[in-house]
Order: C-alpha cells, then sequence, then structure tokens
C-alpha cells in the first residue's frame, strides 16, 4: 500500500506506510494535493516552530503573490469566517487574540471545571450501562465536550443539538480534496453558525452572562481590540477544536484499547494509570493525522529543498510513531511516561485547550471504567472517510 488518504483500507491503518515513508522517504511530494508530506518526528517538531511557515501567507501577499488561485467565490463566507479565527492568523494578529481567549484556558481555570466534567461524563457512562450498552461515540464521546464547551461558550442548552452536526460539516472542507459537496456544506454551516453567534453575542452584549461569549462580546465594545468577525471566528474555532478531537480521541482510545486487552486488563486494575494512558492513546491513533502549514520563505528539510508558496503537510500520525524517538513505537504502552507526542501541535498555535482535552479525556475514560468494567466491543467499527480528523463512524459496544 501506498499514501493514499481517499483509500479506506489506508485511512483504517496509515501506520506500516508511515513506517516506509520514515524509512525511505522522509520528506516526500504527494502530487495529487500539490503538498510535501513530512513523515519524521525531528522535522515535524521543527516545523512547527519555524516562523518561516505560517498556518496562512495572507498577511504578507495576496493569492497571487504566492502563486496560488483564489479559493472559488461561493467559499467566500467561510473563508471569512474561518480566516477571523486565531489558528488561520499569523502574529501580531494571532498574539492579540491568543491573549484575549487564553485567559479563559489558564491551568486554574481548566482545573476548576473538573468537578463538573466528572459529572457529565458519570451521567453519561451510567446512562450507557442502564440501556445495556449502545454507541460509545454517539452516547459518551460525543455529547460530553460537547456539553462542556457549550457551557463555557454560553450557547442555550435548546440549541445545543445544532452544534455537532454544524461544526462536522466545517470540518469537512479540512480534507484533502474535498467533494464540492462537502465544500457547500462546509459553507452553509459556517454561514449558519457565524449568523446565530452574531445574534448571540449582541443578546450578550446587552445582557452579559458569566461565559466565554458574553466575555468576548464586551471586550468588541472597548475599541478595535476584538472585531465582531473575530468574536466569530474564535467561537467557531472554539467549538471545533473543543469537541472533534476529543470525540474522536474517545472512540480511537477504547478501539484501541479493546485491541490491546492486556493493556486494558492493565487499566482496569490500575485506574492511576489514566493520565499516562491517555497521552500514550493521543499518540498511538493520533486524531488529527496531518495539519498543514505554508512555506513563507524558502527552506530546506532533510536536505530537500522546499520553495515559498507551496504547502507542507505535517504528519502527526507518523511523527508520533517515529522509532527514533519512541520505544517500541507500535506497542500500546498505558504505562509509557517518555511520552514527546505532538498530538497537540507546538510552536504559536500549540493547542490552546490541551489541558482541558486532557480532563474530559481522563474524567471520560475513568467514568467508563467504574460504571461498565467489562465493556467490550459489540462489533468491529467502521472508519470515516475523513484522513486528516481521523475517527470511527461508530463504536457498538456492550456492559
Amino acid at each position: 500500500m501506498r499514501f493514499d488518504p481517499w483509500n479506506p483500507d489506508f485511512v483504517a491503518h496509515p501506520y506500516d506506510v508511515y513506517a516506509e515513508l520514515r524509512a525511505t522517504a522522509p520528506v516526500s511530494f504527494f502530487e495529487p494535493t500539490g503538498q510535501w508530506l513530512i513523515a519524521r518526528h525531528a522535522d515535524v517538531n521543527a516545523l512547527l516552530r519555524d516562523r518561516r511557515l505560517g498556518r496562512s501567507y495572507l498577511h504578507l501577499g495576496t493569492h497571487e503573490d504566492f502563486g496560488r488561485q483564489p479559493e472559488p467565490e461561493f467559499q467566500e463566507p467561510f473563508w471569512r469566517v474561518i480566516r477571523a479565527g486565531m489558528l488561520d492568523v499569523e502574529p501580531p494578529v494571532h498574539t492579540r487574540l491568543r491573549r484575549l481567549v487564553s485567559k479563559a484556558f489558564t491551568p486554574r481555570m481548566v482545573e476548576s471545571l473538573r468537578p463538573k466534567i466528572r459529572e457529565i461524563a458519570t451521567e453519561l457512562a451510567e446512562g450507557l450501562v442502564e440501556r445495556g450498552g449502545g454507541d460509545l461515540i454517539a452516547e459518551v464521546a460525543e455529547p460530553l465536550p460537547v456539553i462542556v464547551i457549550a457551557e463555557m461558550l454560553g450557547i442555550p442548552e435548546a440549541d445545543r443539538h445544532l452544534l455537532r452536526p454544524w461544526s462536522a460539516d466545517i470540518c469537512g472542507m479540512y480534507e484533502l480534496n474535498p467533494t464540492l459537496e462537502a465544500q457547500h456544506a462546509a459553507v452553509r454551516a459556517a454561514t449558519e453558525f457565524a449568523a446565530y453567534l452574531r445574534d448571540l453575542a449582541a443578546t450578550r452584549r446587552n445582557a452579559p452572562g458569566d461565559d466565554l461569549i458574553s466575555a468576548l462580546a464586551q471586550v468588541v465594545d472597548e475599541g478595535d481590540r476584538l472585531t465582531e468577525d473575530e468574536l466569530i471566528g474564535t467561537c467557531v474555532l472554539l467549538l471545533n477544536a473543543g469537541h472533534e478531537a476529543s470525540v474522536n480521541a474517545t472512540g480511537n482510545g477504547w478501539w484501541a484499547l479493546f485491541r490491546n486487552p492486556g493493556e486494558l486488563e492493565r487499566l482496569r486494575a490500575d485506574h492511576s494509570l489514566l493520565p499516562t494512558a491517555v497521552e500514550e492513546l493521543l499518540r498511538w491513533d493520533t486524531p488529527l493525522q496531518m495539519f498543514e502549514r505554508w512555506v513563507l520563505e524558502d527552506i530546506t528539510v532533510g536536505g530537500v529543498r522546499i520553495p515559498r508558496g507551496v504547502e507542507v503537510a505535517l504528519l502527526f500520525g507518523s511523527a508520533n510513531r517515529d522509532e527514533e524517538v519512541f520505544s517500541e513505537p507500535d506497542r500500546l504502552d498505558v504505562g509509557r511516561t517518555d511520552n514527546p507526542h505532538i498530538t497537540f501541535g507546538a510552536g504559536i498555535h500549540y493547542c490552546l485547550g490541551a489541558p482541558l482535552a486532557r480532563i474530559e479525556l481522563v474524567e471520560s475514560f475513568g467514568a467508563l471504567l467504574r460504571a461498565a468494567p467489562r465493556m467490550e466491543p459489540a462489533e468491529t467499527p467502521r472508519w470515516k472517510p475523513n484522513y486528516v480528523i481521523r475517527g470511527l463512524s461508530a463504536l457498538h459496544v456492550t456492559v
């Protein structure tokens, strides 16, 4: 098999191909997307921190300046939302946005959420048990992070059913060469979500609550520190990043444990291993397989010159299985302590919500281990067709 992100067999198990890439072509050009694939941990880690690359190039010039074609006009509403969030901008705009939002994600603030997260996780796990099992993803993995980020943002409970579909459609645009149908779905979702947030922010500006949208809406009133587009883009990013990876990490993680019964028994016998187990599950079957960055100046990686104006595809899933960094990288070890995985990225775009994601995963896995200590898969799950943001379509279990 070769690198083929549209092949279901590759999506289900890309790791043998990654090993071949690291050994024979750690920096290689992938013609179908016009990207350079970067497979080794050292290179991926370095490029995440290299300021000669960026998530965008539009702070330096136009599409034409960088030899690129502008996006189709119908995508404009999507990119207006996405490019106003901190993930797709560079300093100094990125620095300003991250500083404003990071106040809600300090270690102390996030840790204060743990009791509530544990309560929600316990209720969801016990509900699964009462029903005699079910789809772990739909009934536990999806609701928990959606509830948490919705409460942080201040999304009314009656509207929360809208969030997951919007997020899924928006994230479809991040796949490689998305279909026209997926592109239109992403534009529609971004437009609807932006309109919803604009109305909600206006309400909270006049009648603020104890939530992040209220806090950001007040900043809009203080001058040019945060524009309305930036508020909307930031909230969309927080929703997508705040739960999409957690959902897939939960599903991927449990499926990894079911396929490694010895490690699952270790965890069942010793719940104190949960923090290291979560880090290992994030490494072993990474929910975000690829992170893309634009080359802003000519660079050389592994002896290969990569010119300005092209995109590099940093293969997180490959970097996290690099034998140069991890002892027995293909072995799942829930007690692994030397674990410098890059699942949350590195550099200025390091995941702001990483501490929150870790708490959600520890509490979710812990709640299920307590409520359903003998939980087993009811059938072999199928992977969603997505490669970049990779996860199971469902994970049916018995308890």
